[in-house]
């Protein structure tokens, strides 16, 4: 198995090249050479998550590792259940059982693990930007690896009070920087560096690596091994793109998704791009949803590389959904069903509505993150998990910083 940039596609590099370098020297994106096929026996019928999970990623990885240490890997990262429950007239699949209560912990903790795995040498500095769960995740996830460290990126003032202390715990190995700017701001830094990384040795960690992509991969394969469907949609709450880029390649593999819903926040330039627009990407808007707050996602550079304009709006339709409308759609779906979705898998909600049936919904995070939002939707706050609790009594360590390339550099040149 082998991988390419979406720039330049003359070099091929194996998986762990991909991975441990994060973006290609080009500045492009990492993508396979050649989608490969998973069987369906690999993942129908599946009733173990870790045994489906090797079957459906071997094919990815080619030799490079053995089978049944990928699914020792698999087993320890994706320790957590993932159910499925129907609210309505959709299926929800809660993807934030895990550590940090947000499906960010599917590729960040398998990653950690695939890269303590392969890297060698002088320790290896793993760049993330986040809007909200992204940091958290990786930071959880590769805390306390020998060869790795962290370096936490997120827009200062805009992320939820307890998003911003899950990203600020003191943690073995891991940097968090408060930055001047938005997440576009943050992103830009990150791959700024990871082209010119000058004499520090550093990696990714957001999705623009494809060993975060991959991972994510899995659950839309187990929704459909539990929901037992031949055919469904797919609705998901889009920010970045990764989420939907990891189903889009799962569909190619063959996955039968019938068709995708990109469910988005006020930052709507991929559903206007969807409809036929050009221009369509810019500065991002702050929102209630705050971890799809992405004006330029990353990731449509991959969707580009692998479907034509034709083909991707024939796949994927796009919406978006104002504050207001994600606050209705609490309300209401808490009126008519009794569940509490965080904003995220609100705005989802809202989006498939009066879609057929079955239609899954990715739920991404806990409502629990989210008690200022959910108390102006419902007149009070969801029950908080004992792990955020015990947040508040923990150490942290944040840094801030301006919005530019070189001042992250100075910081990660005298880590300490």
């Amino acid at each position: 198995m082998r991988y390419v940039s979406t720039r330049e596609q003359t070099q091929t590099v194996t998986f762990a090249t991909a991975l441990l370098g994060g973006l290609a020297p080009d500045g492009g994106l990492y993508v396979p050479q050649k989608i490969p096929t998973v069987n369906p026996s690999a993942w129908e019928r599946s009733t173990d998550f870790g045994t489906m999970a090797a079957n459906v990623l071997t094919p990815w990885l080619g030799d490079e590792i053995p089978k049944a240490e990928l699914e020792s890997i698999l087993r320890g990262a994706l320790n957590f259940p993932v159910p499925l429950v129907r609210v309505g007239n959709v299926w929800v699949l809660e993807l934030f059982h895990g550590p940090t209560l947000s499906f960010k912990d599917f590729g960040a903790r398998t990653m950690a693990r695939l890269m303590n795995r392969f890297v060698d040498g002088e320790p290896l500095t793993i760049l993330v930007a986040t809007s909200g769960d992204t940091g958290s995740a990786v930071a959880d996830g590769f805390c306390g690896l020998p060869n790795l460290r962290v370096a936490v990126l997120y827009p200062k003032g805009q992320v939820s009070t307890i998003q911003e202390r899950q990203l600020i715990v003191r943690r073995e190995g891991v940097r968090a920087f408060a930055v001047d700017g938005t997440f576009d701001d943050c992103q830009a830094m990150v791959k700024s560096l990871l082209v010119s990384p000058g004499r520090l040795r550093l990696s990714a960690a957001n999705s623009i690596n494809i060993g975060r992509l991959l991972p994510q991969m899995l659950y839309y394969y187990w929704a459909f091994a539990t929901g037992g469907w031949k055919v469904a949609d797919v609705c998901v709450p889009c920010g970045n793109l990764g989420n939907l880029t990891a189903g889009v390649l799962a569909h190619l593999c063959g996955l039968p998704v019938r068709s995708f819903i990109a469910a988005h926040n006020a930052n709507d330039g991929y559903p206007r791009y969807l409809a036929g627009e050009e221009d369509v990407f810019g500065a991002s808007i702050r929102t209630l949803s705050n971890a799809m707050d992405v004006g330029k996602p990353s990731n449509f550079e991959r969707l580009k590389f692998m479907l034509s304009d034709d083909q991707m709006r024939r796949m994927i339709r796009g919406s978006s959904w104002s504050d207001g409308e994600t606050l209705d759609s609490i309300r209401r779906v808490y009126e008519e069903t009794g569940y509490i979705a965080d904003p995220h898998t609100a705005v989802a909600l809202a989006a498939t509505r009066d879609a057929p049936d079955p239609v899954i919904v990715l739920s991404t995070a806990h409502p629990a993150k989210f008690p200022d939002t959910i108390e102006r939707a419902l007149g009070s706050t969801p029950e908080v998990s004992s792990g955020l609790t015990s947040l508040c009594a923990m150490p942290v360590r944040v840094q801030s910083i301006e919005a530019k390339p070189h001042a992250l550099r100075s910081k990660l040149e005298i880590w300490d």
